[in-house]
Order: structure tokens, then C-alpha cells, then sequence
């Protein structure tokens, strides 16, 4: 086994460190970087056995990913890992002209010379389920422990940007690729080992070129994990695309080989005196975790976004909210400042206005929109870290999360300590930055319970 697992890239910042926490949690030593590493970045990280690039693509055009997806591929490669992994959200956020998930695997298809892709969307510990092709997933606050099929989910069927509307995954990717696709289903996972390779064997060789894997257990998860890992010869190269099921599933496997001990031994965040929250999330999760912290001592800041928007690179508005949280903050109290709370917030539809005149064809611009807000709330964090002692940080929203690190300037990230399931609070490492060394959390915008930036105050883990 080479020395080197796995690489991924994941196409927005809280699906990155969600891939992150599975694999520091299954003993590997991972490190998630802003970018590909070059040698020198690599150095400052020894002993690593997977290697993370938290992306962009989730909100690019497939022109815009192509250029993007080229360039991590070839680097990621030529890192000679065992596996390489396109991470996408686990709620499959895609759509044809946004987000393309069959763009990724027609990419990196052609650049790692893969005839075939692995794709691995459930992960049951996340309450995401593939069954039959379609996908189901719990829908956090206010809704328990309820599954919903995806195109009826309360969250992802109204996504501002890509609305899931289908739940059978092959009908949604065949929307973004031509590549041949083929399901391995839930009756397979009753066969023994051998009958299982067989099966994928005769999937392959009937023209498969993405085989989808049902999942709706852990010990499913183990039996893919098998599957992936299996090869022709010790150096193969295997490209697999879809969720943290991806590291769910090999990590059980190389645990069950011996080759890993799962960690245990996690260093207590603590409380802290304050926190600064910032979100570019629609969804009602994090509305009603704003309104929570509304109610129970922390102060809300609205960002003005059509005004940040509008500001035409002059930003004004965004100076404005930044001094606002950090007089706030320099009183003593801990800070949310967002860009909306849920999808009916009035500023989505002004934003998208403004944003409209950016684009060539009149209509908003959905890439635009999360380089924009994302930039803006960087330097609002950026501001707010330089002059103030807040260090414990969260980032709620994929879409805007990966233009934000790169303004406060995270070169590198390495998981500190568990805290709700897939959002870990990390280290951050920022050379000549206020953000170096910093605690920080990047939640997606349906993770964690009602409570979550209270337990995040006082580092009481979910």
C-alpha cells in the first residue's frame, strides 16, 4: 500500500472538512489545503496519509471547473495516491449549468485515465441513504429523525441555487454526463464477497463507466469499501466521486486490514469567551440555529447584500457590517452576521437582481453571488480577527465558504477535535495572517441541532 491513501477534492469548503474529520477520525493523518499543495506546503506536514483541496467548483459553470478540475487532477496525481476522491455534498447539490457533478467525472475521467467511476452518495451516519438509485436524507431541525426522499426534502428540493427535484440519481446525473451509468443495488450487498465482485465485474463489462452504490448501512459501507480497494495490481489508480461515504467505506476497509487505528483521543475544545458566526446559508437548519443565538445572547448583524453586491468592488457596505461586529465584539459579546435566513429572506431575490447585470445573459449568477458574498464576509472575518481577540470562528454555507478562507488566508487545515458529525473544529494554518492558529468550524448549511453555536460558545461537542 503506497504511503499516500487517498487525495480528494472537494467542491466547497464544508464538504471538505467533512471528508477530513472521517479520515482523522479513522486514524489518517490528513491535511485539507486551500489549494494544491506544492512540495514546499507539503514539508511543513509530516507524516501525512491523505491530502485534501477544499474547492470551488459546487458554484462554477462547467467551463469554469473544467479549468479548475484539469489542473487539481494532474496535481493530485501526480502526489501518487492510492485512491483520488471528487467529494460532492452529500445531497448531491448539482445541476447542469452549475455545480456539474458529471463534469467532475468526465474531467477527471480523461486526466487520470480512468475508464470507470465508483460513485458512493449515502452515508448513513450522516442520515443520507441511497436506496434502489434514489436518495433520501434527514432533514435536521424541527423535522427529528424524518427521512425524506430527496425531491421532496424540505431543504435540498428548494435550494436557492441547484433545487434537487429528482431523487433517482441516475436520472439526475444523466442531465450532466453522457458517461454510462449502472446501479450496484441493495439485493447485491445479501451475496458473498466473491459474487459481489462478480457483479460489479459483469456491471463493468455490460459498458458501465459510473457505477452508483446503493447504501443504507454501515455495514454496507464496509462491503464498498472492499469493492473500491480491490485492483488488478498494488499501484492502480482508482478515481471514485460522491460523499464522506467515499472515506467511510475505505477507511472501514483499512481498518479491517489492520492498516488503521481509528482515534479517540480528541482535545477538548473548552468554552471560550466569545464567538464570531458568519453565514452565507439559505437553509431553514441554520435560520432557526440563527434565531436560537438571537435568543439567547448573541448578537445578530444582517449584511446588507444587494448594497455589497452593488458596491462594485468598492466595498462600503461590507466595511460597514465589519465595524458593527467588531465594535460588538470588542464589547465582549459574540457575533452572527449573515446574508440571508432561509430561503424567503427578502435580500436573495435583491442580491440576485444586482447580480443579474454581471451576467452575459440577464439572469443571476450563481458563481457571481459566492465569490462575491464569500470575498465580502472574508474581509469582514479578517477585519474582525485583526482587531479583536475573538479566536474561535464558524463558517456556515458551502457555497461561499471557500471564497472566504482564501481572503482571511487559510493556506492549510488540520482537524483540532470532533464537534457535530461532519464539522469539525480545525486548526487553521495562515502564514502572515490574523487567521493563523485560529479555531475554526465550517458547517454546512443543514448540519447540526437547534443549539449549535451555543454548544460552539460554550465547546460542548454534539
Amino acid at each position: 500500500m503506497n504511503d499516500l491513501l487517498l487525495t480528494y477534492y472537494g467542491d466547497d469548503f464544508t464538504g471538505s472538512t467533512d471528508a477530513l474529520e472521517c479520515l482523522s477520525r479513522a486514524g489518517v493523518r490528513t491535511a485539507l489545503f486551500t489549494r494544491p499543495p506544492t512540495r514546499e506546503m507539503l514539508a511543513r506536514h509530516s507524516g501525512l496519509q491523505a491530502v485534501g483541496v477544499a474547492g470551488t467548483t459546487r458554484s462554477l459553470s462547467p467551463s469554469a471547473m473544467e479549468k479548475e478540475l484539469v489542473h487539481a487532477f494532474t496535481a493530485l496525481q501526480e502526489l501518487q495516491p492510492r485512491h483520488i476522491h471528487y467529494k460532492v455534498c452529500s445531497t448531491f447539490d448539482s445541476a447542469p449549468e452549475i455545480g456539474s457533478i458529471g463534469c467532475a467525472i468526465d474531467v477527471g475521467r480523461r486526466v487520470l485515465g480512468s475508464p470507470n467511476v465508483s460513485l458512493v452518495v449515502g452515508a448513513p451516519s450522516l442520515g443520507r441513504y441511497c436506496a434502489f438509485g434514489h436518495l433520501f436524507a434527514t432533514a435536521g431541525v424541527n423535522y427529528g429523525e424524518e427521512v425524506f426522499r430527496l425531491d421532496r426534502h424540505p431543504s435540498a428540493s428548494g435550494h436557492s441555487k441547484t433545487p434537487m427535484t429528482e431523487s433517482d440519481l441516475r436520472i439526475h446525473l444523466g442531465k450532466q454526463t453522457k458517461a454510462k451509468l449502472a446501479l450496484f443495488d441493495l439485493l447485491k450487498f445479501s451475496l458473498t464477497a466473491e459474487q459481489q465482485r462478480q457483479e460489479l465485474n459483469q456491471l463493468v463489462a455490460a459498458g458501465a463507466e459510473v457505477v452508483l452504490f446503493d447504501v443504507v448501512n454501515d455495514d454496507q459501507l464496509k462491503q464498498i469499501g472492499a469493492l473500491l480497494d480491490q485492483s488488478e495490481g498494488p499501484e492502480s489508480l482508482r478515481f471514485a466521486v460522491g460523499s464522506s461515504g467515499v472515506e467511510m467505506a475505505l477507511c472501514s476497509q483499512w481498518a479491517s486490514m489492520g492498516k488503521l487505528k481509528p482515534r479517540d483521543n480528541w482535545e477538548n475544545p473548552g468554552k471560550t469567551s466569545q464567538v464570531l458566526i458568519v453565514s452565507g446559508s439559505c437553509s431553514p437548519v441554520t435560520k432557526s440555529q440563527i434565531e436560537w443565538a438571537a435568543k439567547n445572547g448573541i448578537v445578530e448583524v444582517a449584511i446588507d447584500t444587494a448594497s455589497v453586491a452593488a458596491d462594485e468592488g468598492s466595498h462600503q457596505s461590507i466595511q460597514r457590517s465589519a465595524n458593527e461586529v467588531v465594535d460588538l465584539l470588542k464589547s465582549g459579546k459574540s457575533v452572527v452576521a449573515h446574508t440571508s435566513k432561509g430561503n424567503s429572506d427578502p435580500r436573495i431575490a435583491a442580491t440576485a437582481e444586482v447580480l443579474s447585470k454581471w451576467s452575459t445573459n440577464g439572469g443571476p449568477s450563481a458563481s457571481c453571488s459566492s465569490q462575491v458574498l464569500g470575498t465580502a464576509m472574508g474581509r469582514l472575518v479578517r477585519q474582525a480577527l485583526d482587531e479583536t481577540s475573538v479566536r474561535r470562528v464558524c463558517v456556515a454555507g458551502g457555497d461561499t465558504s471557500s471564497y472566504l478562507a482564501q481572503e482571511i488566508g487559510i493556506e492549510t487545515l488540520e482537524m483540532l477535535c470532533p464537534f457535530a458529525p461532519g464539522s469539525p473544529i480545525c486548526t487553521a494554518h495562515a502564514p502572515n495572517s490574523p487567521a493563523d492558529r485560529i479555531e475554526i468550524n465550517f458547517k454546512g448549511g443543514q448540519v447540526g441541532s437547534e443549539e449549535f453555536f451555543g454548544s460552539l460558545l460554550a465547546g460542548t461537542i454534539q
